[in-house]
């Protein structure tokens, strides 16, 4: 990958938690997150993104819960003034692709144009199983679902018969403020969704990231998913999920993440935006409202 040559200021943004006992411990409640996205707006983030899971259940961790994402960004829509607001990502197959174009539009007119759809095909079976959605042909699903979804938040209409989903006449009234609907962003890393996201995707995400030579690696495989679709990958936003840690971590074997001092932390992010980013993400290890502010520092030093 070349280096990012853009003028265009980089958007930084985090993740703001919704899982029950990972707010210091506690679950984080609606307030909460309403003080942490208020606390976001001051500092000067550009964007708020919410996970969209419905339980975490693995064998050899406590299971967890979360609050359902769309939802809580309807919510956060209604209380913030600035900051951009998105799903990283929705899975597909948790709603019908029509109702999922009809919330995105909805969010689209509570932000006034502030939204962006993140969507995927979804990973952890747990999830599915519990809450009795097909796990099987996720990538299929997935792209049967961008041929209702797109044409829906592009157009205000589409027909469409499938072999997993099918819509007849049917229209997105009334429309939200955004010509085109929500900006699409697009989670995916192996060739089948690389390839999806470099035909329909206005933007595309990778994460989570702590080396360069990571990114460089995912970059090179999106890049040649763009060159087998036609697609000029310079319309494309690239964004960069990282984990940045500011307090030390209590578990025994932490997750990796970036680390050290305000510049070091800084220095470290730069260097993942330098690969191509128009956009970062970071997810805050702890989310507390004094490390939002403590990373607005660190964002103003980035930029």
């Amino acid at each position: 990958m070349t280096q990012n040559t853009s003028t265009k200021p980089v958007q930084i943004g985090i993740i703001l938690q919704l899982v029950e006992g990972l707010l210091e411990g506690k679950t984080p409640r609606f307030q909460d997150l309403r003080t942490m996205a208020g606390i976001a707006e001051q500092v000067g983030l550009d964007s708020l993104w919410l996970a969209d899971h419905l339980l975490y259940r693995f064998p050899d961790r406590e299971e967890r819960g979360s609050w359902e994402a769309f939802t809580m960004l309807s919510a956060l829509a209604a209380v913030t003034t600035r900051v951009t607001l998105g799903s990283i990502v929705a899975c597909t197959s948790f709603r019908p692709p029509a109702l999922l174009a009809k919330m995105a539009d909805a969010l689209d007119e509570i932000s006034g144009g502030r939204f962006i759809l993140g969507l995927g095909a979804g990973w952890h079976q747990p999830e599915y199983e519990a809450f009795g959605y097909p796990f099987d042909h996720r990538a299929g699903r997935f792209e049967e679902a961008l041929h209702i979804i797109l044409p829906l938040l592009r157009e205000g209409h589409v027909d469409f018969q499938g072999r997993y989903y099918q819509v007849h006449d049917c229209v997105l009234r009334p429309r939200g403020p955004s010509t085109n609907g929500p900006r699409l962003l697009i989670g995916a890393r192996r060739p089948r969704m690389l390839e999806l996201a470099a035909k329909y995707a206005d933007a595309w995400n990778t994460a989570w990231h702590v080396d360069p030579a990571a990114v460089t690696q995912r970059y090179e495989a999106f890049q040649q998913a763009c060159t087998k679709v036609g697609r000029d990958l310079s319309t494309i936003e690239l964004t960069i999920g990282a984990v940045v840690r500011l307090r030390p971590s209590s578990e025994a074997t932490p997750e990796p993440a970036i680390t050290g001092s305000p510049e070091e932390i800084a220095h470290q992010l730069q260097a993942l935006i330098s690969l191509g980013a128009g956009h970062l993400i970071v997810s805050l290890d702890p989310l507390t409202p004094a490390t939002i502010e403590e990373f607005g520092e660190i964002a103003r030093l980035v930029r």
